[in-house]
């Protein structure tokens, strides 16, 4: 009769492993102080300026980035209006969908 049974492959003896050589002990460097966090900057006083923005297009159908930018501007339904402050970083936003807003200086 025929064995059913496999006989198992003898399994290969774990290579010894090198003896580890006991590390010498490093001296301790003295902890350096920690460097003080940058401070924030401060945000610039308002000088008075504003100007109001009013949504009246959609972002529906338009590149991901200007609704984002609707968004930043505070803006995310029609005919909302926010006044914000007449800065160069507000005023590219604008530009940037201004097919969808109405400005009023």
């Amino acid at each position: 009769m025929a064995e059913t049974e496999k006989k198992a492959a003898p399994k290969k003896a774990a290579a010894p492993k090198a003896a580890a050589a006991p590390k010498a002990a490093a001296p301790k460097k003295a902890a350096a102080p920690k460097a003080a966090a940058p401070k924030k900057a401060a945000k610039a006083a308002p000088t008075g300026k504003t100007v109001t923005v009013t949504q009246i297009g959609s972002p529906i159908g338009r590149p991901k980035d200007q609704g984002a930018t609707l968004v930043g501007l505070g803006l995310n339904k029609l005919h909302r209006s926010r006044t914000l402050e007449d800065t160069p970083s507000v005023r590219g936003m604008i530009a940037k969908v201004a097919h969808l807003l109405r400005v009023e200086e």
